[in-house]
């Protein structure tokens, strides 16, 4: 498919994120054929956190005029569609127009721990039957809070890419469903639970009317055409939330695929035939645009991150080769669960737990583990049986993990870290070309784009805009070695009860 002037078709792809506003304008095939970003500002006082969504507004027009800038007259041309993904549970009040009043409530804001409770007492059936666990910062909490303040006429709630694809099409759009899981949407039923939301002091009509991923959702205008550069007319399409764009960019798309993003915190993803949840509630399912398929998955408080709290400054491309050596002699390991704060999430749900480390089957705090190469060999081995646990608690849920297994995140930049990994999951892990939320974003617009409805329509798209950069095998002598670790902690958290 081309455009005019021969140019392949250009999707753009807008990730808007905590810190700040990235633009990707992609091809068919998956280049990247030019990018742009502008950083955002937040407020944090406490439980709560807000950020200006005039700065998201602002953000997005300059990265995206200066994305559109770097394409040649024929790029510029072929682009033909738009698509937004955003940070999930994010909440907004705007007006008629779809303009934002006030700032934004953002996704980890937690003022409304008691309507939190309130909203999960007052159907928990329900929420059962979806797999939600309704937490404070989820969006149907801020709605309920914030409806009680009182909304003037004519307002209503919005979600991030909301109010940014309102100002690009000129007036108010739909929201996807992925966006509108946190605020209580039922992705079964695909219908607010009005009844639920009413009792709780919320007009159904300030709830935004809701579409697919991809659907359309209305055309760039004048005004943002003149100031971006994008023509006039070029379709915008409904979006995600990140994680699940970033999972979409990856080319998770089959039944049985999983991402793990290794960022400051574990998070994993994967696609299956029926949504997934757990006892515990730390798995729920994000709807597929693809038909007949789910989105399930969870957000550990172990990751990365951790490396960053227990060996502050550390010269970690130094301590990576040491640690390579300390494995390749056979060293022993000390098992570590190595949660630096207070609170998991995946693959148990315990506000209450503490990292430990194991000396000689010993309980220990984190400290014990010292300042050295050891102690980041423990650490990363300690992660990837957190991420293998994950993986075990998803397949006994009922989800196939038998499809391709990718990953991404500041944790792939390790060599060392990637095997480990490859070796304790015992299966090939892949790292693709770019797992991107705006790669994402790009990908939904391209969907547009080629009329992609069918599973194998989508399957297509994906696997040709979504590139693999390496695929890490894994090794069956050390896999041993690293299922023992893996069991001496799975033992620990059993003991405590934590893991069934």
């Amino acid at each position: 498919m081309s455009s005019s002037g021969g140019a392949s078709p250009v999707s753009i792809g807008v990730d808007l994120g905590t810190q700040s506003v990235k633009v990707l304008a992609v091809d068919l095939d998956g280049r990247v054929l030019a990018e742009a970003a502008r950083p955002l500002a937040s407020t944090r006082d406490g439980v709560r956190h807000e950020q200006d969504p005039q700065e998201w507004l602002a953000a997005t027009v300059a990265a995206t005029a200066d994305a559109v800038g770097r394409l040649d007259a024929a790029q510029r041309a072929a682009i033909a569609a738009v698509s937004l993904c955003g940070t999930s549970g994010t909440v907004i009040e705007v007006d008629a127009a779809g303009r934002p009043v006030g700032p934004a409530i953002m996704y980890d804001d937690a003022r409304a721990a008691a309507e939190a409770a309130e909203v999960a007492a007052a159907d928990p059936a329900r929420w059962d039957r979806l797999g939600y666990r309704i937490q404070p910062s989820w969006g149907v909490a801020t709605i309920v809070h914030a409806a009680r303040q009182g909304l003037p006429a004519g307002h209503r709630f919005a979600h991030q890419p909301d109010v940014v694809a309102a100002a690009m099409c000129g007036g108010p759009v739909a929201t996807d469903w992925s966006s509108a899981l946190k605020s209580g949407y039922d992705l079964l039923e695909l219908a607010w639970p009005t009844d639920v939301l009413s009792g709780l002091g919320v007009d159904p009509g300030t709830l935004p009317e809701v579409v697919a991923p991809g659907a359309p959702l209305g055309a760039v205008g004048a005004d943002w055409a003149e100031r971006t550069g994008i023509a006039a007319g070029t379709p915008v399409v409904g979006g995600m939330t990140d994680g699940c764009a970033s999972q979409l960019g990856a080319g998770a798309i089959g039944e049985g695929d999983w991402h793990c993003v290794i960022g400051t915190t574990l998070v994993l993803k994967g696609v299956t035939a029926t949504p997934l949840k757990d006892d515990g509630g730390a798995v729920y399912s994000h709807r597929s645009p693809v038909p007949g398929r789910w989105l399930p998955g969870g957000a550990s408080s172990v990751g990365a991150g951790a490396l960053a709290a227990l060996l502050p400054g550390a010269d970690l491309a130094g301590l990576t080769a040491q640690a390579q050596q300390l494995w390749d002699k056979g060293a022993a390991v000390v098992p570590a669960y190595p949660l630096t704060g207070t609170g998991e999430r995946f693959p148990f749900v315990r506000p209450d737990a503490q990292g430990f480390a194991l000396v000689d089957g010993v309980e220990r705090e984190l400290s014990v583990l010292g300042y050295g190469a050891d102690a980041y060999l423990s650490v990363i081995i300690g992660v990837a049986a957190l991420e293998r646990t994950c993986l075990d608690v998803l397949a006994s849920a009922g989800g196939s993990v038998d499809g391709r297994y990718s990953t991404s995140g500041g944790g792939t930049r390790s060599d060392l870290w990637n095997q480990v990994r490859a070796d304790l999951l015992e299966r090939p892990v892949t790292i693709p070309r770019s797992a991107e939320p705006a790669v994402g974003a790009a990908i939904l617009a391209a969907s547009s784009i080629v009329g992609a409805e069918t599973e194998s329509d989508w399957t297509a798209l994906v696997r040709r805009m979504s590139g693999v950069a390496a695929v890490v095998e894994p090794r069956p002598e050390s896999s041993e070695r690293l299922l023992q670790v893996h069991g001496r902690l799975a033992d620990a958290w059993r003991a405590r009860g934590w893991l069934a």
